[in-house]
């Protein structure tokens, strides 16, 4: 799994209870010239020099402020080679969003994070005892979002969610589906619910 040098991505999948951290690995792509594009092709290369045998590789990102034909590039030279692509129109923390909420317009990423934070203090304040409790403040590298997700969010909810936000949208030309992530289909596998991965493995074996 390749993932943005950003934090956010990677500190969520290394929290997985399942043996996914040892897999995870970031490319800085902040540097000059970078852009998704050039994450999938380094994701490529590494692939390719790599010892290791992959029954999967999947690359993480985000549409952000990428151009369309970006975007749109990476997601087709990714799928030309067999690469998984998880990405997010346009950011992550739709993902996370919709542990609480089903959200079928588009966000700012400030919106995002006062949306996370409403929905989690919401539950807080609900569950806690005191009448003033510590409110939750989103931050985008935390290391313990994916425990808080799993104690106040549903996780089974997110990934019926993001179905549905996938079904509304019908032409290849992802950069306008917004919003829309395909983070549940990595998910799905990691936690051992894809029908297609099963399969594959099923056929494999057979």
């Amino acid at each position: 799994m390749v993932c943005e040098g950003e934090k956010t991505e990677p500190n969520y999948f290394k929290s997985f209870k399942s043996n996914v951290k040892s897999f995870v690995y970031t490319i800085d792509t902040q540097g000059e010239g970078s852009n998704t594009k050039d994450l999938v092709k380094r994701t490529i290369k590494a692939r390719e020099n790599s010892s290791q045998k992959y029954d999967r590789v999947w690359t993480v990102f985000d549409r952000d402020s990428f151009s369309p034909d970006n975007f749109n590039g990476a997601i087709q030279l990714a799928n030309s080679q067999d690469i998984k692509v998880g990405w997010s129109n346009e950011a992550f923390e739709l993902w996370y969003l919709l542990h609480f909420q089903y959200r079928n317009t588009s966000m700012s990423r400030e919106d995002y994070r006062k949306a996370i934070e409403d929905e989690i203090n919401a539950r807080i304040a609900k569950e806690s005892k005191s009448k003033k409790p510590k409110k939750f403040e989103y931050k985008k590298n935390s290391t313990e979002m994916y425990n808080i997700l799993e104690k106040y969010g549903n996780q089974t909810q997110a990934i019926k969610w993001a179905e549905k936000l996938i079904a509304t949208h019908t032409c290849e030309n992802y950069a306008i589906h917004n919003p829309c992530t395909l983070i549940h289909l990595l998910v799905k596998e990691l936690i051992g619910e894809s029908e297609e991965l099963i399969k594959e493995i099923k056929d494999r074996d057979a």
